[in-house]
């Protein structure tokens, strides 16, 4: 392949998109991410779930179904692969029964990803998994975010003291400095909870917390509005929980809250983003053995589409 080709998808007319060794998006592997601007990872961990695992499986099957995303987006026309050099760089390694070692074996992925200032896009496993990068790409100063999901994951010690589940990595991360909590939106919050203050971390600390009833009362366009006007101009992650979905939409995952909102939605929320200074994203929780149909990890695939093409327009942008 020539340089100009080699970070493409395969020409599908030559190459069905049912054959090859699955990789996201069919974009060439590269361990060395030196040559890429954008790194696409997956993260098989799911050792900090509280009730239903799976999600280590996530990557394995995001990128069996990302052979059906084609390489220009319908609405913008962009061609993500025309403006930067997109690979897949693997899996992290990981360490199943150890939580602490994984955390610190993910962030050691990440920090040649971040010290050759490549945008990376990840897929979970859950949603711990975030704070690990953050400790990589944020280590100059705290980002802020803008995170869809039915859960604010800012909660606190849990399960005989534990401080780390898939539940706390954004209050971790706040108190580690690594996240502005006044630069972050949760969008979609909503479900039953066990009482406490679950919640009330976000609010404290000033993030700006969207439940679903003011979601469906505001509607898609006010809610983007207000998702700019909280992130302004400075680096921002997209963390996208596949659970802020309705789970008619993503069945296969740990913590399903039903009344979300639409995978449409979702997209018409992630395309109002274009223009942000984006500088990395994930896409978490999508648990295939919770859905034999695979559409929950082809729902997975799709947003990390939309959430790519923001990335390499914001990379192209700086």
């Amino acid at each position: 392949m020539s340089d100009d080709n080699l970070f493409q998808p395969p020409d599908h007319t030559l190459y069905p998109r049912y054959t090859g060794i699955p990789t996201f998006m069919r974009v060439p592997y590269v361990q060395d991410v030196t040559q890429l601007d954008i790194a696409m990872v997956g993260v098989p961990f799911d050792s900090a779930v509280t009730n239903r695992p799976g999600a280590r499986h996530g990557p394995r099957e995001v990128r069996n179904q990302s052979s059906l995303i084609r390489r220009v987006h319908h609405v913008t026309g962009m061609n993500p692969y025309d403006l930067c050099k997109i690979g897949d760089a693997g899996d992290t390694p990981v360490n199943p029964v150890n939580l602490m070692k994984c955390l610190d074996l993910i962030t050691e992925f990440y920090e040649p990803i971040a010290a050759a200032g490549v945008t990376p896009l990840s897929v979970g496993g859950d949603h711990l998994i975030t704070l690990p990068i953050f400790r990589a790409i944020a280590k100059d100063g705290p980002v802020g975010m803008v995170h869809f999901d039915a859960h604010t994951d800012t909660a606190d010690e849990a399960y005989n003291g534990e401080k780390f589940h898939h539940g706390t990595p954004f209050r971790r991360a706040v108190e580690e400095g690594l996240l502005d909590p006044k630069r972050v939106i949760q969008i979609g919050i909503r479900g039953s909870t066990s009482g406490g203050d679950y919640h009330q971390f976000s609010h404290d600390n000033g993030m700006r917390v969207i439940y679903i009833e003011e979601f469906f009362e505001i509607g898609v366009d006010k809610v983007v509005a207000e998702a700019r006007r909280v992130v302004g101009d400075g680096p921002t992650y997209v963390s996208f929980d596949v659970d802020g979905l309705d789970p008619v939409y993503a069945p296969g995952t740990g913590t399903p809250e039903v009344g979300g909102y639409t995978t449409h939605d979702a997209q018409r929320m992630l395309r109002g983003l274009s223009g942000c200074n984006l500088i990395g994203g994930d896409v978490v929780e999508v648990s295939p053995p919770l859905d034999p149909t695979g559409n929950t990890a082809l729902v997975g695939a799709t947003m990390m589409f939309e959430i790519l093409c923001l990335l390499a327009e914001a990379r192209t942008s700086r």
